[in-house]
């Protein structure tokens, strides 16, 4: 049987073959592609959409190679630069570094760190030649490549936002459209993102599922101003409790466009984010609505009242009532056969012993009762 964490592993090898494919078309005649802004834009969203998903994984060396080819990419979109041989060159060396991480990553043994990091050591050099060769033909001033070893590689690096291109100095900032939220916003998100990946990755179960709405609701906190924000994560969160619907399934839609949400946040991009129909449709057709309710009286009865009308209060009293009679019942019915047992009341052909505290019944034996500090003794034979 497949697990979780497998499914959605596989999830990711898939979709970024798809991605690599994209990319590679456009790069197998880049000059041609350079005059097609629609085919430019796919092999950026391609890039960008490896590098999220292999930061959220935690495969820092795929999430590094993408986010170079996504920061040339951006370079190209933004720029009018004379496609020659050595550039399209310098961009498969990139891309063929990708292709070798991902091919790896779905072997027999999986991605190991020792050598993904021998990989990226090796293509290090690479990477700075493309930087400093696109920068020269665009004017800018090259800056030093980013250092790819086992030190820099840690959960921080791998997991923080990457920075965007444009012309006459590059790795800049773009100019956000609205003020952006706090500048950890997307780091916070991006540790919440990972906390509900480690829970996608279990069984589903009503306790994992309550525990991803809360994170949610964590996540609506960090946003509490933003509308459309607000909008997608309360989404996620119906969606999360449609209990027919898959973590299998859930999990991409969720964590990707949760964190694509985010960046567009920090960019200043609130007005774009919205929930994809696939995500607005699992949350439609979510059976019911669902509460959660503290564990204590007085907070757990004023939570019903704002939750329910006066006939769905009144439903509930009464179901209420009924099922306290019958749990009632039932412990009287458990308590009615301890007593028998402490009584000695047993069936024919046994017999009873008891000692103060305990009862325990057997078969042809002594029954002893203590009390008074004198022992009684009797005998009952077995037929």
């Amino acid at each position: 049987m497949v697990s979780g964490n497998q499914q959605i592993l596989g999830y990711f090898i898939e979709e970024a073959k798809e991605h690599l494919e994209t990319i590679e078309q456009g790069l197998s005649d880049l000059q041609s592609t350079m005059k097609d802004p629609e085919i430019m834009n796919e092999m950026f969203r391609a890039a960008h959409s490896v590098k999220g998903g292999a930061a959220m994984l935690g495969f820092g060396s795929i999430q590094k190679t993408a986010h170079r080819l996504e920061d040339g990419f951006k370079i190209l979109k933004e720029n009018q630069i004379e496609i020659d041989q050595k550039l399209e060159s310098l961009f498969f060396k990139c891309f063929d570094t990708m292709r070798d991480l991902l091919d790896r990553l779905q072997g027999p043994f999986g991605l190991r760190d020792e050598e993904a990091n021998q990989v990226m050591l090796s293509a290090e050099p690479i990477f700075g030649q493309l930087q400093a060769y696109l920068e020269s033909l665009t004017g800018g001033v090259a800056e030093q490549p980013i250092k790819t070893d086992a030190a820099s590689m840690s959960l921080g690096s791998l997991m923080s936002p990457g920075r965007t291109s444009k012309p006459g100095g590059h790795h800049l900032s773009t100019t956000p459209e609205t003020s952006p939220p706090k500048p950890d916003f997307v780091t916070q998100v991006t540790a919440v993102l990972r906390e509900m990946l480690q829970l996608f990755k279990q069984k589903a179960n009503p306790a994992n599922r309550q525990q991803l709405e809360q994170l949610c609701s964590s996540l609506l906190n960090l946003g509490e101003d933003t509308e459309s924000w607000q909008n997608i994560v309360q989404t996620a969160q119906t969606a999360i409790a449609n209990y027919n619907c898959p973590y299998l399934t859930l999990a991409p839609l969720v964590i990707k466009e949760l964190k694509q949400a985010s960046e567009q946040l920090k960019a200043g991009q609130a007005s774009q984010i919205a929930p994809s129909k696939n995500l607005q449709r699992i949350a439609d057709n979510s059976p019911s609505q669902r509460i959660i309710l503290v564990v204590e009286p007085k907070a757990a009865a004023e939570t019903l009242v704002k939750a329910f009308n006066k006939k769905q209060l009144s439903q509930f009293m009464k179901a209420l009532q009924t099922t306290a009679k019958t749990f009632e019942a039932s412990r009287s019915g458990d308590v009615s056969r301890s007593g028998d047992v402490l009584r000695g009341e047993a069936s024919p052909g046994s017999a009873i012993r008891t000692f103060p505290g305990r009862a325990v019944g057997t078969r042809g034996e002594t029954s002893r009762s203590m009390s008074d500090g004198s022992a009684n003794r009797t005998t009952r034979q077995t037929s």
